[in-house]
């Protein structure tokens, strides 16, 4: 019987810790992605099928469809979508395009899209408006700012919340010395393996972002110094990825 017991309060507590961080999430913007990891010599050909797609839903103006496109300079593209919530995750967004255009022309589209990549794969991930430092209004796209800085801490499941109460500290610091260095918070969710923060920066071009960064360092001096060694000491793998938006494969539908 208390081994029962003892199991059966584990379960609980997991169940509880489960929703906890479920409704946390709800909180936070929940972003659909679908990555692709295109072949290097497949680049100008997944960008030209990406465009096609594109028209199509344009087009037809689907309803259901919108998404941002991203890729960095090792050839992950991201196709970015806003969701609601994971119900969302049952509907077939693609059904009236492929009534639209024809069974055949659908099918061979994404036959191009095949060609292109070994590997793809789709995830959940939240914009975590808690640790992100926008002090003028948090947003995705940024005009005129289509380079990206992707910062990927990842992180073993016993330091999360001591690696979360530094990005507070770190927005808290960023906010006391007025930074003009801006950056989003995301936190992984379903379908990934392994935890992470992800610190996304928005620069002009990468000329931009290392002279915001070098300005943002001399700024937060010594006391920002500290505090990054700190934060990284809950760092389990620190990654880093450069590349930019694609405005132009972009697609929202008109209402």
């Amino acid at each position: 019987m208390r081994t029962l017991r003892k199991v059966l309060i584990i379960a609980f507590l997991l169940v509880q810790g489960s929703i906890l961080l479920h409704a946390q999430a709800e909180k936070n913007q929940a972003f659909y992605i679908h990555e692709d990891q295109v072949k290097p010599s497949m680049i100008q050909e997944y960008e030209t099928v990406s465009k096609d797609f594109m028209e199509a839903c344009k087009k037809h103006n689907i309803q259901d469809l919108s998404w941002q496109v991203a890729s960095t300079s090792t050839g992950r593209y991201f196709n970015i979508s806003p969701i609601e919530n994971m119900a969302e995750l049952d509907k077939n967004v693609m059904a009236p395009l492929a009534e639209k255009m024809g069974d055949e022309a659908f099918k061979d589209m994404f036959k191009r899209f095949n060609q292109c990549y070994d590997k793809h794969g789709d995830y959940i991930i939240y914009l975590n408006n808690e640790l992100t430092y926008m002090p003028e209004g948090i947003s995705i796209t940024t005009e005129g700012q289509n380079f990206r800085k992707w910062h990927f801490l990842n992180v073993t499941p016993n330091n999360i919340q001591n690696l979360k109460g530094k990005l507070k500290e770190l927005k808290a610091l960023y906010a006391k010395k007025g930074s003009k260095e801006y950056y989003r918070i995301y936190h992984n969710g379903f379908g990934t393996m392994g935890d992470y923060y992800l610190a996304v920066v928005s620069a002009i071009d990468a000329e931009d972002y290392a002279k915001k960064s070098k300005e943002n360092e001399a700024l937060l001096g010594e006391e920002g110094k500290k505090l990054f060694q700190e934060l990284f000491e809950y760092v389990n793998k620190y990654e880093t990825e450069s590349g930019g938006m694609h405005p132009e494969l972009a697609y929202a539908p008109e209402k």
